[in-house]
C-alpha cells in the first residue's frame, strides 16, 4: 500500500476543488498487470476511482461532523470495475459489446472507426455509403469493407457524419482532438439560492434525488455510482430511444428507469413536477441537443434555484466538434490514443478498456458529490461540464506513468472482484464497485430494474 500522495490523483483532485490536505487519506493497494497500456491507463484509473472515493467521504464525514475518513482503494477492484460490460453474464450469457458493423475498418489512405451498436446508427452508417440493408451481418460487413476500402478516410468521416452516422477517422499519435476542452472539470456557481445542508445520514448520497438523462456507458456510470452511495437515482429515457438491455444491466444498479417523451405536454408536466423535488440533473447528449426542450443548464436552474446540473459529452463544449455525436471507441480513434496503441501490422489498436468513459465517469460522480458538499455551506447552483476528449487529453499528455512500486503487488485476479445475484434479466454476474472510503457499500442496494418499466415518480 503507497503511503506518498499520488500525482494523478492530486491532479484530479485539484480538479475537483477539493482541499489539497484531504490527499494524504488516500492510498492504493497494488496489483500486478491491471490494466496494461503504453498509455498511463492503470494511473488514469486508480485516479478516478480515488477521487471519487474521496469526494463520497468529504460529503458523508461533512453530514456526520466527523473526520474524513481514510480511503483505501483497490487497484484490482479498479480494474475489473473499468471492464464491467465485459465482466457481465446474464444467466450464463456473455453480452456482445461491439456490433459487427463497429470497429476499424481499411479506408483508401488510411483507417477509420465506425460505430453501429444501436439500430439508428448502422442504418445511416450503410445509407451514407449506399449500401443496402440486405443479407446477413457477415455479409453486409464484407460489402462494408469493400465499400470504405475506396474512399478516403476524410470523406467517410464527413460523409457519414452528414447522414447522421458514425465514424471517424484514425488520426497519428500526439493528436489532440477536435474542440476538446483544455480543463479536466469545468465548474461554476450560479445564483444565490440558499445553503442547502443535508442532514446525518448512513451513506453519502442518502436523500439526494438524481435526474439521469445519460446514455451508454460515461454517464450510466456515474449515476449508478450516486446509486451505490444512496441517491435516490430515476433515469429518464425518450421512448423514441431504445437502449441495448445488455448495456441497462450493466449500468442500471440501484436505479429506477422510466420513459418520458419531453415533447408530449402530459409526460412534460411529469418532468417538471421530477423536476421541483430534484436535487441533481445528469445529462449525457450533445451539447445544446437538449436546449430546445427546456434543459438547457440556465433554464433548469432558473426554474430550479441551487440545482446541480452535471454535463458530459464525447468531444468537449467548443469546436467544430462540440455538437458531433461520439462514443470512447471514436475519441480514441480521433485523439492518435488507437494509432498509438496500434499493433505491429499496423492495424490501430484499443485501451485495455473503455476508460475514458469509465473514468469520466468516475470523476463526474465525484464532481457532483464535490458541488453537494460546497452547495452546504456557499449555497447556489452548480453547473458541471466534462468530456471524454478532455479525459483523453489528459491521459495522452497530462499524466505521468506512476514508478513501479516495491513490491509490486499480487497477480490480478478479478475473481474477488466479481459477484452474483437474481435479477428482472435473469442472474447476473457482475463487476462489483471499486470506491475505497471506509465503509463504502460493497454492492448496490438491487439489481438493475428492467429497462423504462418504473413509474416517473420520487419514492
Amino acid at each position: 500500500m503507497t503511503q506518498r500522495i499520488d500525482a494523478t490523483t492530486a491532479h484530479a483532485w485539484a480538479a475537483l476543488g477539493g482541499a489539497p490536505q484531504l490527499l494524504q487519506t488516500v492510498s492504493y493497494v497494488p496489483a500486478d498487470g491491471v490494466l496494461p497500456s503504453r498509455l498511463p491507463v492503470r494511473e488514469l484509473a486508480r485516479a478516478t476511482v480515488g477521487a471519487c472515493s474521496l469526494a463520497a467521504a468529504e460529503l458523508g464525514a461533512r453530514r456526520s461532523g466527523g473526520a474524513v475518513p481514510a480511503v483505501r482503494v483497490a487497484e484490482a477492484a479498479v480494474g475489473t470495475a473499468f471492464v464491467s460490460e465485459r465482466h457481465l453474464r446474464i444467466d450464463g450469457r456473455k453480452p456482445v459489446n461491439f456490433a459487427p458493423l463497429s470497429g476499424f475498418w481499411r479506408a483508401a489512405d488510411g483507417w477509420v472507426r465506425t460505430h453501429a451498436n444501436y439500430p439508428h446508427h448502422r442504418a445511416r452508417l450503410l445509407a451514407a455509403l449506399g449500401i443496402a440493408d440486405e443479407g446477413d451481418e457477415n455479409a453486409l460487413a464484407k460489402r462494408l469493407a469493400e465499400e470504405l476500402a475506396g474512399r478516403p478516410a476524410q470523406w467517410i468521416q464527413e460523409t457519414v457524419y452528414e447522414a447522421g452516422g458514425l465514424a471517424v477517422a484514425v488520426a497519428p499519435p500526439a493528436q489532440t482532438a477536435p474542440g476538446a476542452a483544455p480543463t479536466l472539470i469545468e465548474s461554476r456557481q450560479v445564483g444565490d439560492a440558499a445553503p442547502r445542508p443535508l442532514p446525518p445520514a448512513p451513506l453519502p448520497a442518502s436523500g439526494v434525488r438524481v435526474l439521469d438523462l445519460t446514455r451508454v456507458i460515461a454517464g450510466p456510470v456515474a449515476t449508478r455510482t450516486l446509486a451505490l452511495l444512496g441517491a435516490h437515482v430515476l433515469r429518464v429515457d425518450s421512448p423514441r430511444l431504445p437502449e441495448a438491455a445488455d448495456a441497462h444491466a450493466d449500468t442500471g444498479f440501484g436505479k429506477r428507469s422510466t420513459r418520458l417523451d419531453l415533447a408530449d405536454p402530459r409526460d412534460r408536466q411529469t418532468f417538471e413536477e421530477l423536476l421541483a423535488h430534484a436535487d441533481a440533473v445528469v445529462t449525457g447528449y450533445r451539447p445544446g441537443a437538449l436546449d430546445r426542450l427546456g434543459l438547457a443548464p440556465d433554464a433548469l436552474l432558473e426554474r430550479r434555484p441551487g440545482l446541480v446540473v452535471a454535463q458530459v459529452s464525447a468531444w468537449g463544449w467548443s469546436g467544430p466538434w462540440a455538437g458531433r455525436r461520439g462514443f470512447d471507441s471514436l475519441v480514441q480513434a480521433a485523439t492518435g490514443i488507437a494509432a498509438l496503441e496500434a499493433g505491429p501490422d499496423g492495424h490501430p489498436g484499443a485501451l485495455p478498456a473503455q476508460a475514458l468513459d469509465h473514468g469520466t465517469g468516475y470523476l463526474l460522480a465525484a464532481a457532483v458529490l464535490r458541488a453537494l458538499t460546497e452547495r452546504q455551506e456557499s449555497g447556489g447552483g452548480r453547473h458541471l461540464r466534462l468530456s471524454l476528449a478532455a479525459t483523453a487529453s489528459w491521459l495522452m499528455h497530462g499524466i505521468t506513468p506512476a514508478t513501479p512500486t516495491t513490491p509490486p503487488g499480487d497477480a490480478y485476479d478479478p475473481t474477488p472482484w466479481l459477484t452474483e445475484r437474481p435479477a428482472p434479466y435473469g442472474r447476473l454476474r457482475y463487476a462489483r464497485p471499486p470506491l475505497g472510503h471506509a465503509d463504502a457499500p460493497r454492492d448496490w442496494s438491487h439489481p438493475p430494474t428492467l429497462w423504462g418499466t418504473d413509474r416517473p415518480m420520487w419514492l
